[in-house]
């Protein structure tokens, strides 16, 4: 199947029409939904930036839907693209089409999750996803008080989705901070949900993590035992616990974490809602990839921080990491408006 699936396309590419101008390189950009805020913004910053260093920009959305990915991906190499940057639904579902981008010479750039059992990556842009669990964990750490707690807290975990590699990271970041407390005791998670099979939120539905939320509360919380804490591992999820929360009648929030700042959890932060966000920057990512980019074509190495993280199951991917920092009530201001991320009436309630 793959072989003819690779005659196809060779057979189409050779008597397609180039459709860019004479001159620049058209760039593939795979995005895997828009129904999360901050997918738009990474497509957005990423066509913008790209288009104004003079690229091509084929920019596609797939809705989750791993099967319009790979169908978007196949037409985007027919369409002559020369470079391919692929937030991948699945991350371990597009070894055959990129097989295909492959034999056609066309790099791979695996965009901010990481591209699994294929050796057709050549790069991966990312956060440092194992530094965005050891913020939130030590965002707990700290709010909670536990270095000088007297007795215990109770948490509960909400983490990413099984077919995103990222989740992991956040978890075991958040879970290695997190785990002396639980075994000496401080922290205790009533419901006993502590391995990552467990905690994990498909798709990172807003409406899973609440569904997830709403009978955790009744199980184990109904009887007026305090949840103190719940560490969510983005947005989405923090989201769906927050509504969790307020149907069930919580007047009182506990700590929550998220990650991404996307503009209704920021709301909610600013009305005591949610804790802190984890503020990525797509602007600084896009700004690293358009850099992968103009390297390649130029023939020259991409800046590179880290060769010995990922493994994607069938070597290492050079890696460049950006830095996470966290968000709050306390400096929000200076992340999100001052530097223009936001506008201050975009966050106004």
């Amino acid at each position: 199947m793959k072989r003819v699936l690779s005659i196809l396309l060779l057979v189409m590419l050779v008597t397609l029409p180039c459709t860019a101008a004479f001159g620049q390189v058209k760039v593939g950009v795979a995005m895997p939904t828009q129904s999360l805020q901050r997918w738009n913004q990474d497509g957005s910053n990423m066509k913008k930036q790209l288009e104004a260093a003079g690229y091509v920009v084929d920019l596609q959305y797939a809705n989750n839907d791993v099967a319009l990915q790979i169908s978007q991906l196949e037409n985007t190499i027919l369409g002559g693209a020369e470079i391919l940057v692929i937030a991948s639904i699945d991350g371990s579902a597009l070894g055959t089409v990129l097989e295909v981008a492959k034999e056609e010479g066309i790099p791979v750039i695996a965009y901010d999750r990481l591209i699994m059992a294929t050796d057709a990556v050549s790069y991966y842009a990312t956060f440092d996803n194992y530094m965005v669990g050891t913020i939130q964990g030590k965002y707990l750490v700290e709010a909670l008080g536990l270095d000088t707690l007297e007795g215990s807290v109770n948490i509960e975990i909400v983490g990413g989705s099984p077919d995103d590699n990222n989740a992991r990271y956040f978890y075991q970041g958040a879970y290695d901070v997190i785990a002396p407390y639980i075994e000496s005791g401080k922290v205790k998670v009533p419901s006993g949900q502590i391995a990552f099979e467990a905690i994990a939120t498909p798709t990172w539905a807003s409406e899973r993590a609440q569904a997830r939320m709403d009978n955790l509360i009744a199980a184990h919380y109904s009887d007026g035992t305090t949840l103190h804490a719940v560490l969510c591992s983005n947005d989405s999820t923090a989201l769906g616990v927050t509504n969790s929360l307020v149907g069930a009648g919580f007047e009182e929030f506990p700590i929550i974490t998220g990650q991404d700042c996307d503009i209704a959890n920021v709301k909610n932060i600013l009305v005591g809602k949610q804790s802190m966000s984890i503020f990525k920057d797509t602007r600084t990512l896009a700004e690293k990839v358009v850099g992968m980019v103009e390297a390649i074509v130029n023939g020259k190495e991409p800046e590179i921080n880290d060769t010995e993280t990922y493994d994607n199951g069938v070597g290492i991917v050079p890696t460049y990491l950006c830095a996470p920092v966290f968000a709050d009530i306390n400096n929000y201001e200076e992340l999100l408006i001052d530097s223009g991320y936001y506008t201050r009436e975009q966050l106004a309630n």
